[in-house]
């Protein structure tokens, strides 16, 4: 940063953002993977790391964390290459995963709902209660 050390020192919390690999759709580029690193954090324990895909004009894709923190949970089991939920193969890898998804939001939902309760936070509905 410029304006010598000061900014460092200041913020309370400081974030590195590395773009990790490119998301495309044949030969066009929709989006990015990008990789999140807490530098300096002093509200909560920092050095923590995230992974998540940016799509441009959308934001950060809901369903690409939803495939992988259900993976990562054990909410959706990965077999190889094959995604599945409650004994159904949603998908032959994650692109595949996040368009069935997409198609099927009441799975997704369901899938979302099982992890905000393994990981115990409070859903858009509980938290305004």
């Amino acid at each position: 940063t410029t304006g010598g050390r000061a900014l460092k020192f200041y913020a309370s919390i400081r974030l590195d953002i590395r773009r990790i690999s490119a998301i495309k759709d044949g030969e066009e580029v929709i989006g990015s993977r990008a990789k999140v690193k807490v530098v300096k954090n002093k509200v909560a324990p920092p050095f923590r790391e995230a992974e998540f895909d940016i799509i441009y004009g959308e934001g950060i894709s809901r369903l690409g964390s939803l495939v992988d923190l259900g993976a990562t949970h054990k909410v959706v089991e990965k077999s190889g290459a094959w995604y599945a939920f409650g004994g159904e193969r949603i998908g032959q890898g994650r692109e595949n995963a996040k368009r069935f998804l997409q198609e099927n939001p009441a799975v997704a939902d369901e899938i979302e709902a099982k992890l905000r309760a393994a990981l115990g936070v409070p859903g858009p509905a509980e938290a305004e209660a």
